[in-house]
């Protein structure tokens, strides 16, 4: 398998690691993402504008514990692959963009995503790892996804 396709698998894998169903055990970002993110860099820079706070992470755990309250309190979260992903690499790093859409059902409100996700890897002896991450979402009107995400998922 040609490098490109690595890293395509992993940005494609990487997104339905964000994936919850109602009754799942709690989220734990570094047991769900330690093959995804470097969490060993002192020079990483992870950032969503999904969080409403609008953080820069500067470390893995750092990301992860902006998004750990915000999926235990979750009921579901259903993805699907739009657009990608879209890979170019070098020797030691390379660019993964990808669109996805998403369903996050909270227990008093669902809202349907569009966000654009751009990551950079680095090559590691442990295989490619994320040091680089840029997030920009559009919140969807209500019910957009319908017949998009699962029927279980339809509003």
């Amino acid at each position: 398998m040609d490098e490109e396709q690595v890293v395509a698998d992993l940005h494609s894998r990487w997104v339905f690691g964000w994936e919850r169903n109602e009754g799942d055990a709690p989220f734990e970002f570094r047991r769900i993402f330690d093959e995804f993110y470097d969490f060993s860099s002192p020079d990483v820079r992870l950032y969503d504008d999904f969080d409403p706070e609008q953080r820069v992470a500067t470390t893995a755990a750092g990301y992860g514990s902006i998004w750990e309250p915000a999926f235990h309190l979750m009921v579901s979260a259903h993805h699907a692959v739009d657009d990608g992903p879209h890979v170019v690499t070098g020797h030691d790093l390379a660019a993964s963009t990808l669109t996805f859409v998403a369903r996050i059902t909270m227990p008093d409100v669902t809202t349907d995503i569009r966000t654009t996700t751009s990551l950079v890897w680095r090559r590691t002896p442990d295989g490619w790892r994320i040091v680089r991450e840029h997030n920009s979402t559009k919140v969807l009107p209500a019910g957009a996804l319908a017949g998009v995400l699962s029927a279980q998922e339809a509003p």
